[in-house]
């Protein structure tokens, strides 16, 4: 329940013996949490009544009074502002009221205070500061918190998620607060001694000067933008400015650069705490003005971005299609059918999956009367760069003829370098590779021919022992080409691959020849009238090895 002025200088005369008052008004105040009255005595002495309305504002007022306490006479000598002075105090239940000496000046609001002179705003910035580099002893003497900067970080989200829970909090407020608060570069500040409550309400001016700063119920160590959320909600940028340069340069700490982000939204939060304080105390009244206040800056943000209150931008959210687009697309007849992925080739029979070796792509040329690259596009649904198609592993039954291996004679040694001379029995040798692929294009030499039904008229030969290694050479340059391209026995199981790129046209002329030998000079090539582009790959069986 309220008091009255009157009830409130009743109070007065039995928390200081001899007091006589003779006039009484009411005072600004937080009107949530305290009651507030003017007393004027017999003898002209001004005095200062507050009243809390409940228990945790009685709480508060008591630890103001352990903090005035705290303040040493020569501590005080320093500032370039008075302090409240504890006249008395009387215990009503478990509520206790303070009556404190008046102190001169009066409270202006932030419009008066931001259309002030430049001098006006020097002495706000050289209360700030002072306050900020108050010995940190006056904390800690007291036991009041103290908070590093992760700690006050993590402090703030404890909040946040308790405001959320009350679910009237928009969620682009709740989007915006959570980014900020996790924008862990942004909470990299010094601590320091922070007045807690500071705002225009508490700061007393006479004429130009800040005479008195008072609603010391919050102090603690912490982040020193939460003295600067009151002041960023000014209008006059020249104003905040002008504070801001005062204070910079009267700290005996040179500020951090984000200092206007987190004040800005300290601010902002403050709305979301008033909402939970409400809620807690039970008054619908508090309730409704938050959620109106709420959903203005929900507006205002969403309409003109709002204040930055972060280092990163937010991520704005993706929006969903548009449930007719797909269909409109569809039937304009401009859908493009999304690339489809070539199938891994198949593993090989012991479970081993095949190794692939470099792949190398040869340039596409243009085919000649295609339409223009202006207009071919519409209509054409997108096609992956590269088709892979495994060749089927061959059973032993269906393998071709390996290129036999020349065996030397031990009785003439003229013998040795002609495949012809071989002896009956010398067949294939186990782990002979496979046959060798033909690129398209490559112009095929007498050398190939020639090779070629050798090796078919040894194709039927016996299986012999392996090759001496002290066996001639082929002396034929068709044969020597196929064997250099060819791996030991023993050593490797090839497959080959075909590679077409898009818009390219096979021929059945330019198909893959089984056996056909690899012509070096002319396998890079393309063929001049299939417009074909082609690459060579080689699948190696790694269980083969």
């Amino acid at each position: 329940m309220r008091r009255k002025p009157i009830e409130l200088a009743a109070v007065a005369t039995a928390a200081v013996p001899g007091l006589t008052p003779t006039a009484v008004s009411s005072a600004p105040d937080d009107p949530a949490d305290f009651d507030a009255a003017l007393l004027l005595d017999s003898e002209g002495k001004r005095w200062r009544v507050r009243s809390p309305r409940h228990a945790e504002a009685s709480a508060r007022l008591e630890t103001e009074f352990l903090v005035l306490r705290a303040f040493a006479p020569g501590i005080r000598a320093e500032l370039p502002f008075l302090m409240p002075t504890v006249a008395g105090t009387v215990r009503q239940g478990q509520l206790s009221t303070f009556v404190y000496s008046h102190l001169a000046g009066a409270t202006r609001s932030l419009d008066e205070l931001s259309n002030g002179s430049p001098a006006l705003a020097r002495e706000i910035g050289a209360a700030l500061a002072a306050i900020h580099d108050l010995p940190r002893s006056i904390v800690s003497n007291a036991d009041l918190p103290s908070y590093t900067p992760n700690e006050f970080r993590q402090r703030r989200l404890n909040e946040l998620d308790q405001a959320a829970t009350t679910g009237k909090i928009p969620p682009l407020l709740l989007r915006r607060w959570e980014h900020a608060m996790e924008d862990v570069s942004l909470w990299r500040f010094n601590p320091c001694v922070v007045h807690g409550d500071l705002h225009e309400d508490n700061l007393l001016v006479e004429g130009e000067r800040v005479t008195a700063v008072t609603g010391w119920t919050d102090l603690r160590i912490g982040d020193p933008a939460d003295d600067m959320a009151w002041l960023v909600a000014s209008n006059e940028q020249d104003f905040v400015n002008a504070v801001l340069d005062h204070y910079t340069s009267s700290r005996r700490d040179a500020p951090d650069a984000h200092l206007l982000r987190r004040a800005a939204l300290s601010a902002e939060f403050a709305l979301a705490q008033y909402l939970v304080k409400g809620m807690a105390a039970g008054n619908q009244e508090m309730v409704d003005e938050a959620e109106s206040m709420l959903a203005t800056l929900a507006e205002d943000v969403a309409e003109h971005g709002g204040q930055p209150i972060s280092v990163e931008p937010l991520p704005q959210p993706v929006a969903a299609p548009d449930p007719g687009t797909e269909q409109a697309i569809a039937d304009a007849g401009a859908h493009v059918d999304a690339p489809t992925v070539p199938a891994a080739p198949a593993p090989a029979a012991n479970g081993t999956a095949p190794a692939v070796s470099k792949v190398t792509l040869l340039p596409m040329e243009p085919v000649p009367g295609s339409a223009s690259a202006d207009g071919a596009t519409a209509g054409i649904s997108a096609m992956p760069a590269v088709h892979v198609t495994p060749i089927p592993r061959e059973t032993g039954a269906d393998e071709p003829a390996a290129v036999p291996q020349p065996v030397a004679e031990t009785a003439t040694a003229a013998g040795a370098g002609d495949p012809a001379s071989a002896e009956p029995g010398a067949g294939k040798a186990a782990g002979a590779p496979a046959d060798i692929t033909a690129i398209p294009g490559a112009a095929k030499s007498s050398t190939s021919s020639e090779s070629s039904s050798a090796d078919a008229a040894l194709d039927g030969a016996p299986q012999a022992a392996a090759p001496d290694t002290d066996a001639g050479k082929v002396s034929e340059a068709g044969d020597s080409d196929a064997g250099a391209a060819v791996p030991a026995g023993n050593d490797t199981s090839t497959q080959s691959i075909a590679v077409v790129q898009p818009g390219s046209v096979v021929h059945p002329e330019t198909a893959v020849q089984r056996d056909s030998p690899v012509q070096p000079e002319t396998a890079a090539e393309p063929g001049s009238g299939d417009n074909t582009s082609t690459a060579a790959i080689t699948v190696v069986d790694s269980a083969s090895r």
